[in-house]
């Protein structure tokens, strides 16, 4: 008989028939290697940026940015409110943003992010002996940019604008440090106004060094490079390329502004360490060759790409 549930996937057990939905069953569906991959990563992220919380930033009486930022703002003003729970209360309503705009695996990981964040902050309080409000922006700066990279690196993230960032990401191609770092602006007036302009730029320092450090956790260690070549042993150039690297090539016919003659321009995206054997391939074919290397933003593609996996 045709199984007439459709928008459901059937979990048969021994004893009885259980139905759970679809896009659920495609989250559970995955290996539990990878499901537990992710778990680690989103509780080692969450205790490093917990550990920046309640070591440095509290004690110092430092503000961050989004949610956290506004949750530490109004733990300050009423102390009685305890930071963990605020953060949580102050996630409910994004979720719903989350849940239309993203996927339902990053959704539902970030629910369990969202958790283990807020009981990091609860239950991890390592004290950090340094007494510099300068070096202790960085220093928190650059735990909380590897924690929250961290996270990202999951297929979930903490909550907060982390799921905002993934939104713009998605649809804009805008980096999530930048998202982050433009939309910690609102929270950095609001703190200079509440409490001292001196709190609002040590908090503005801290919020800089995060968001550099989460680009580079998430895509500047793996960041790839597109190569323009130019010469007229192209096609030696190319072959080498495709067989020594191991990389495609494009062909982009172009002309010479000033000879007007027709132009082979070779076009490749490699990794960093694959630079210096595609520079050994030109300097051994034409020492003569015009290459253009330059950085990427993002890359999208079968074996190549660095674009996270949101």
């Amino acid at each position: 008989m045709e199984n007439r549930l459709s928008p459901k996937i059937q979990a048969v057990s021994a004893k009885k028939r259980v139905i759970v939905p679809r896009w659920c069953g495609r989250f559970i569906s995955g290996s539990l290697k990878q499901v537990l991959w992710n778990l680690c990563l989103i509780c080692l992220g969450s205790v490093l940026v917990a550990v920046a919380i309640n070591g440095i930033l509290i004690p110092h009486q430092f503000v961050s940015g989004g949610f956290t930022g506004v949750a530490l703002v109004i733990h300050y003003l009423f102390q009685s409110f305890p930071l963990s729970w605020l953060y949580l209360l102050l996630n409910v309503p994004i979720f719903v943003l989350g849940w239309t705009f993203v996927g339902r695996r990053f959704f539902l990981y970030s629910i369990l992010g969202t958790v283990v964040f807020s009981a990091a902050i609860a239950w991890v309080h390592v004290p950090v002996p340094i007494h510099d409000k300068i070096l202790s922006a960085l220093l928190a700066g650059i735990i909380t940019g590897i924690g929250a990279g961290i996270i990202l690196r999951s297929m979930g993230s903490s909550g907060g604008t982390d799921i905002l960032s993934v939104i713009l990401l998605n649809r804009f191609s805008i980096r999530i440090g930048n998202t982050i770092l433009a939309f910690n602006a609102i929270v950095l007036t609001a703190a200079s106004l509440i409490f001292s302009l001196d709190t609002a730029l040590y908090t503005l320092i801290y919020i800089y060094i995060s968001s550099q450090i989460i680009n580079i956790v998430l895509t500047g260690l793996s960041q790839r490079k597109a190569v323009f070549i130019i010469s007229p042993k192209w096609q030696e150039i190319s072959r080498e390329v495709l067989d020594k690297v191991g990389r495609g090539v494009t062909f982009i016919r172009g002309q010479g502004g000033y000879s007007g003659q027709d132009e082979q321009i070779l076009y490749t995206v490699i990794t960093l360490r694959e630079l210096h054997r595609i520079k050994n391939i030109i300097r051994k074919m034409d020492p003569k060759a015009f290459v253009v290397v330059h950085n990427t933003l993002e890359v999208m593609g079968h074996r190549i790409g660095n674009q996270p996996h949101w």
